[in-house]
């Protein structure tokens, strides 16, 4: 059987990172190598480090607790026991640029959650099921930074996964205007409600940075590559609110769409569940065999019902029907710390591994 590929983890205490140590408990490709953080936690077990903060409703994986938390800026020493890492960090925008390229620079290919690469325009933003051909942009970001296997790539904000890739399975019938607003959870917060007890039995109409990466993102996910660099796409015109909501795990977006075609309820929903993406095509470890299911019901999709469709890496829709302003309205639910952050993020290393840009160190 060929050997797992050593994977590193900076940020590993956060809760996205304690949702990549959970994931990849058993992968059949990947094992957790190293584990980072911040200085204070450095030199402790990773069970030690965590301490009373360990927020997911599974166990710490045994095999991870008496692993030695790196600091995050040994890089160097980081670097000689991993083929790649995952990126979870808690830092500011600039010093997390500067980190992610020091690893890509030890020649060490980074898989990053977060957003300060998202805008880098040689760095690829995929989900794997929508653009995982952006990847090939890898090659002028390794000439730009000089290096041979270390590189950057990023997954998109958890916000959009609830309906990008729906609009993506109804391109081509051209959607040019969306207006969504996104009902997002507390875990996106890094929080639990121990955490912020504050949030039960409330609202917060305003999440920082939310609505700009919800409207942005998606159209450099279909953008096109251009001399070494990604252009984002201009259409469709997106607009958006993002609003907290007192659930722990699962965004809902309610999104209104209008397309230049007149598809029929009928033909969107096909569409939607005959979607396959490259993951599907190459049973990748972590692909959803069914990425999108349509519910029929009025009530669905649910939080408490479908958040962990296909392991928390399916996207589930309903209540699609035709608006008076736009043309088709419908909700969309997808699991923010699974599809959303880390495994959406092992699953575009997963397919970097299958097309040959993440390989084992000599």
């Amino acid at each position: 059987m060929e050997q797992k590929l050593r994977v590193g983890i900076l940020g590993a205490t956060g809760m996205v990172g304690q949702r990549f140590i959970s994931l990849l408990e058993g992968h059949p490709w990947f094992e957790v190598a190293a584990v980072a953080a911040s200085p204070r936690s450095a030199g402790k077990t990773y069970e030690q480090a965590v301490g009373g903060r360990w927020k997911l409703e599974t166990s710490m994986p045994e095999a991870v607790k008496k692993l030695i938390v790196y600091d995050v800026n040994q890089v160097e020493e980081v670097a000689k026991t991993v083929d790649f890492v995952f990126s979870a960090v808690d830092m500011g925008k600039d010093e997390i640029r500067r980190i992610e390229e020091a690893y890509a620079k030890a020649e060490t290919p980074v898989v990053s959650n977060n957003s300060a690469h998202r805008w880098t325009p040689d760095v690829p933003m995929v989900i794997p099921e929508i653009n995982p051909h952006h990847f090939e942009v890898i090659g002028a970001q390794r000439a730009r930074l000089g290096t041979k296997r270390g590189f950057i790539a990023v997954k998109p904000n958890c916000s959009i996964q609830s309906y990008a890739p729906v609009l993506n399975a109804w391109m081509e019938y051209q959607p040019t205007e969306v207006a969504a607003t996104t009902y997002q959870a507390i875990s996106g917060a890094g929080k639990t409600f121990a955490d912020w007890p504050e949030m039960e039995g409330n609202v917060i109409p305003y999440i920082g940075g939310e609505e700009e990466k919800s409207e942005q993102e998606p159209l450099k996910i279909w953008g096109y590559m251009e001399n070494g660099v990604i252009v984002k796409k201009k259409e469709p015109v997106i607009t958006t609110q993002c609003i907290r909501v007192p659930v722990l795990n699962g965004h809902t977006a309610a999104v209104f769409v209008n397309f230049v075609q007149s598809p029929t309820k009928e033909e969107l929903i096909e569409k939607l569940q005959n979607y396959k993406g490259l993951p599907q095509t190459l049973g990748l470890p972590s692909a959803p065999k069914q990425f999108i299911q349509y519910r029929e019901e009025d009530d669905r999709p649910q939080v408490s019902l479908d958040v962990d469709y296909e392991n928390g890496m399916g996207i589930s829709v309903g209540r699609l029907r035709e608006d008076v302003l736009f043309d088709w309205k419908f909700v969309g639910l997808s699991h923010n710390t699974v599809r959303g952050a880390a495994g959406g993020a092992i699953l575009c290393a997963e397919t970097l591994k299958a097309q040959g840009y993440i390989t084992a160190k000599e």
